[in-house]
C-alpha cells in the first residue's frame, strides 16, 4: 500500500494523508483547512489532492478545523463514503463545521462588496451550510478503545491524546494479501497534564506511526505559572490600567480551559470585579458538547464536579452569541475580558475586537496558544508596529503578550514521552507532520537521541510505498 503526505507536510495546517492499498481502497487521515496564508489559502483549500468520489474512507483524530475543516468540501465534491471518529469528534463536527461554513457564506458576502466596487467577478464559499450539514449524515460515533471493523481489511481502534475533547490516535490494522500492517496517526498530542481532559493514554504498538511535531523544539512552562500569569495580566490591564483585555482563542478547547482556570480563581476569591465575555456563539454551543462528555474528563475535573454543578460558569461571566451584543462590547469604555474566536486571529469576531482595540495602550492581546507563521496572530506578536485588518491599516499600541502553556499541544519533551510507549525495534518507519520544517529537523534529531530510527519529514505530495 502507499501513503500519500498531502497537507501539514513541513507546515502546521491542512492535515490530509491518502492510504492507498493495493486493491484500491482509499483511505483519508484528516481532511482538514489550510489556515492562516491570506489569499493563498483559499486555493490551496480548494484543490484537495486526491479525488473525493472515489474515497472509500475518512478516519478523523478530532475536531480542530485545520483536520477537519474540508470534509464538508469533500461531500461538495462527491464523497459518499464513511466517516469514522469519536463520538464527542462527531458532536463537535455538529457544531464546528456548520459553523466553518457559516463564517465563509459571511466573509465571502464581505470580500464580493469590495469585488464588486472594482469590477471583479464575486467568489463563492468552498462550501455552503447545507454540505455541512448534510455529512454529518456520513459520520460514525466510535468510542474509545473499542476495535472497530470498518469492512473485512480495515480495522481502527481510537486511543485517548488528551488534545481537545474526543482527539484520538487513529489506529489501523490493514490486511492485504494475507499480511496486516498496523498504522498509527496520533492527530495533535495532548499534555500529561490538562485542567479538563484525561491525560493521553499508550497506543497499540505500530509498524508505521505518522505523529505531530508541532512543538518540537520548545518545552512549556509549568501549567500553575500559567494561570498566575493570566490572573496577573487581567489585573494589569483591566485594573490597573482600566483597559481591555483580549484573547483570541480556539472555540473549542481553549475558551473551555480558560474559563475553567477563571472559575477557580472566582471559587476562591481571587478574580477581580471585572466583566469576562465569551464572544464565540461556536464556543457557548461546544460548552454544551463538553457537558455531555463526561468520559473525556479528567480525576480531578470530576471532583470539582462534586461541588461546583457549572465550573463554565460564575456571576461575571457572560456568553455573548448575538452579533449585535459583539458590537456593543466594541462601544463600551468600561475594562473588560474579552475571549473570541480564533485563536490564529484569522477569521470571526476577534477580527473585529482587534481593529477596535489594538491602538489603545491601555489595552492588552494576549495570545495563549499557537499561531501558524503567516497568520494575523503571528504578524501582532513578531514586533511590527501596524497590521492590516479587513484592509484597513491600525497602529499596534496595545500590550502584546503570550501565554504559551495553555497550548494543547504537548511539547517535545511530552511528545517524546508519549512515543515511548512503542518498542522501537519494532517500528518501520516514523513519518512527522504537522510542524514548520525547521522545528521537524530539530524533533528528529530529539527523537534519534532517544533511540528511535527510520525518521521521515515527507514533502507535501510526497508518496511512500510501505
Amino acid at each position: 500500500m502507499k501513503i500519500k503526505f498531502i497537507g501539514a507536510a513541513r507546515e502546521v495546517t491542512g492535515s490530509k494523508h491518502l492510504i492507498t492499498t493495493n486493491s484500491g481502497k482509499r483511505i483519508v487521515l484528516d481532511c482538514g483547512m489550510f489556515q492562516g496564508k491570506g489569499l493563498e489559502t483559499d486555493s490551496m483549500n480548494r484543490e484537495l489532492g486526491f479525488d473525493p468520489s472515489q474515497v472509500d474512507h475518512l478516519i478523523l483524530t478530532h475536531a480542530h478545523i485545520d483536520h477537519s475543516g474540508l470534509i464538508p468540501y469533500m461531500y461538495k465534491l462527491g464523497f459518499r463514503g464513511s466517516i469514522i471518529a469519536s463520538s464527542a469528534t462527531r458532536d463537535l463536527c455538529t457544531l464546528m463545521l456548520a459553523d466553518s461554513a457559516f463564517i465563509q457564506e459571511h466573509d465571502t458576502q464581505t470580500f464580493n462588496k469590495r469585488r464588486l466596487k472594482k469590477g471583479i467577478p464575486a467568489v463563492t464559499p468552498i462550501y455552503s451550510i447545507d454540505d455541512a450539514k448534510e455529512v454529518m449524515k456520513l459520520f460514525i460515533g466510535v468510542p474509545n478503545d473499542m476495535k472497530f471493523r470498518i469492512d473485512d481489511d480495515i480495522k481502527v481502534r481510537f486511543t485517548n491524546t488528551g488534545h481537545m475533547l474526543g482527539s484520538g490516535v487513529a489506529n489501523l490494522t490493514i490486511r492485504e494479501n494475507g499480511d496486516a500492517k498496523r498504522i498509527a496517526y496520533t492527530g495533535d498530542i495532548g499534555r500529561p497534564f490538562n485542567r479538563i481532559l484525561a491525560p493521553p493514554v499508550p497506543f497499540p504498538q505500530a509498524d508505521y506511526l505518522i505523529t505531530e511535531s508541532t512543538y518540537g523544539d520548545r518545552l512549556h512552562n509549568d501549567t500553575k505559572e500559567a494561570e498566575d500569569a493570566l490572573l496577573n495580566v487581567m489585573i494589569e490591564t483591566c485594573v490597573t490600567k482600566g483597559g481591555k483585555l483580549i484573547i483570541p482563542s480556539f472555540s473549542v478547547g481553549r475558551t473551555q480551559e480558560l474559563v475553567y482556570s477563571l472559575n477557580s480563581f472566582f471559587n476562591e476569591g481571587r478574580l477581580p470585579k471585572v466583566d469576562i465575555y465569551v464572544d464565540s456563539p461556536l464556543a457557548v454551543n461546544a460548552t454544551t458538547v463538553f457537558r455531555m462528555h463526561h468520559e473525556c474528563f479528567n480525576r480531578d475535573f470530576m471532583h470539582v464536579l462534586e461541588t461546583d454543578n457549572d465550573p463554565f460558569g460564575f456571576n461575571s461571566l457572560f456568553y455573548i452569541t448575538r452579533a449585535e451584543d459583539s458590537r456593543k462590547l466594541n462601544e463600551s469604555k468600561k475594562p473588560c475580558v474579552i475571549i473570541s474566536a480564533s485563536g490564529m486571529a484569522e477569521a470571526g469576531r476577534i477580527k473585529h475586537h482587534l481593529a477596535n482595540n489594538i491602538s489603545d495602550p491601555k489595552n492588552t492581546i494576549l495570545f495563549v496558544g499557537y499561531c501558524s507563521p503567516t497568520s494575523l496572530g503571528a504578524r501582532v506578536q513578531s514586533g511590527v508596529s501596524e497590521v492590516s485588518i479587513h484592509g484597513i491599516v491600525h497602529e499596534i499600541k496595545a500590550d502584546i503578550r503570550r501565554i504559551e502553556s495553555f497550548s494543547g499541544h504537548g511539547d517535545y519533551r511530552e511528545m517524546i514521552s508519549f512515543l515511548g510507549c512503542q518498542d522501537k525495534s519494532v517500528l518501520e518507519k516514523i513519518f512527522l507532520v504537522h510542524g514548520e520544517y525547521e522545528t521537524q529537523k530539530k524533533y528528529a534529531e530529539a527523537l534519534k537521541q532517544e533511540g528511535f530510527r527510520n525518521i521521515e519529514i515527507p514533502l507535501k505530495g510526497q508518496e511512500y510505498e510501505i
